[in-house]
């Protein structure tokens, strides 16, 4: 197949288009943005004219090829999508017709996704730091190698083929974790109907563990994602760096809250893998009393929608970083607390769950995997 494939500057597949549209204060207008490596081309918002400062904009159509001058150099292109036909971009967005004698559009799609494509716009953006761009002139006497249009065609069905099987498989993936997280929810649901409430001063009480700094220390913090998402490791931090900050120290099964993203489920239970990780004081931890409640159930708990409510009425404020939770407002919150070994049942239940959902997402990262191969594979034979 190497042999078919032939060199071409890439003005020979990618015609500039210059479509204007006259921009009417009073209509309203769909706008174009394009995600960062390979991830397409996706609708801005739609704004009034009056929003718009030029007076013309260019018009896309669908099929078309388009890119971000400034994040060209970060994979920011594709094909303009059907449902964004007639929508306008800036000056900051070329756009090109595909000239469909040398190229078929979906190659144009597949090619642009290659190392090599998005290393010619590297080459062809040039500026100072903050203000890299790419040159037109200079991306379109760049070239690539291409073969025939009868063998673009083969290539494109075939990682077309894969993309569909690949995106099924995920699909399928999020519908099976979809039901599993309906089917905790319904469980937990009928495990805490009619359980007594309890205060977390309670339940699960705030420990605190001073850390003594030293200035020729080093301190790895841990950190927590919203949403449920767990801890994350945050770089080490040195004791010179410390300065006022007050340090403790986190162990295994504590019940972690960022107090100041606790309200959008800040919540987690520190895993063996975070043991030695310190939080600044910006992070409360919890200890369960055992034979009352576990770090897991009350961790579920604080993702319900119930759970959520109560955490972000004992965050007070505005929004983001003005919403933080109050020690005090933590203690008094009730929690309802079923019998220890209702609560270790649905534990066990979590686990499993979880255990399913790392075995699903094993295989979707190698099924992710698999594309990029056959793309680098593909590309390889023509030299790209």
């Amino acid at each position: 197949m190497g042999f078919s494939w032939r060199e071409v500057e890439l003005r020979r597949l990618l015609r500039p288009s210059f479509q204007w549209t006259e921009i009417v204060p009073t209509n309203r207008y769909q706008q174009v943005t394009v995600r960062l490596w390979g991830k397409g081309v996706v609708p801005r918002g739609e704004v009034a004219g009056s929003e718009i400062a030029a007076a013309q904009q260019r018009r896309v159509k669908s099929g078309q090829f388009i890119i971000s001058k400034i994040d060209a150099r970060n994979g920011a292109f594709g094909l303009v999508p059907a449902e964004l036909d007639g929508a306008v971009v800036s000056n900051d967005f070329p756009v090109f017709d595909i000239d469909k004698n040398e190229a078929e559009p979906g190659f144009v799609e597949w090619l642009s996704k290659t190392s090599r494509f998005v290393d010619l716009c590297r080459r062809a953006s040039e500026g100072s730091t903050n203000r890299v761009r790419l040159t037109e002139e200079r991306f379109l006497g760049l070239t690539m190698t291409i073969p025939s249009l009868e063998e673009q065609r083969r290539i494109v069905a075939r990682l077309d083929r894969v993309e569909r099987l690949v995106q099924a498989r995920q699909a399928a993936i999020d519908a099976m974790d979809n039901e599993a997280e309906a089917m905790l929810r319904s469980a937990f649901d009928r495990l805490i109907d009619g359980a007594p409430p309890h205060p977390m001063a309670e339940v699960a009480p705030l420990v605190r563990r001073p850390v003594a700094i030293c200035s020729e220390g080093s301190y790895p913090e841990l950190g927590v994602r919203s949403f449920g998402r767990g801890t994350f490791h945050k770089p080490p931090l040195a004791g010179a760096e410390v300065g006022t900050k007050r340090l403790f120290f986190i162990k295994p099964g504590d019940l972690v809250f960022n107090i100041v993203f606790a309200w959008e489920g800040a919540v987690a239970v520190a895993t063996e893998n975070d043991e030695g990780r310190v939080g600044s004081h910006r992070f409360l931890t919890c200890v369960p009393h055992r034979g009352g409640a576990t770090a897991d159930f009350l961790r579920f708990y604080f993702q319900t929608p119930q759970g959520l409510a109560k955490l972000g009425e004992a965050s007070p404020g505005g929004a983001g970083r003005n919403r933080t939770l109050g020690l005090k407002a933590l203690e008094a919150i009730q929690v309802p607390t079923p019998s220890f070994d209702k609560q270790l049942w649905f534990d066990r239940l979590q686990a499993k769950v979880r255990k399913m959902r790392a075995i699903r997402e094993q295989a979707a990262r190698d099924a992710d995997a698999l594309l990029p191969a056959m793309l680098r594979e593909t590309f390889r034979q023509g030299k790209v």
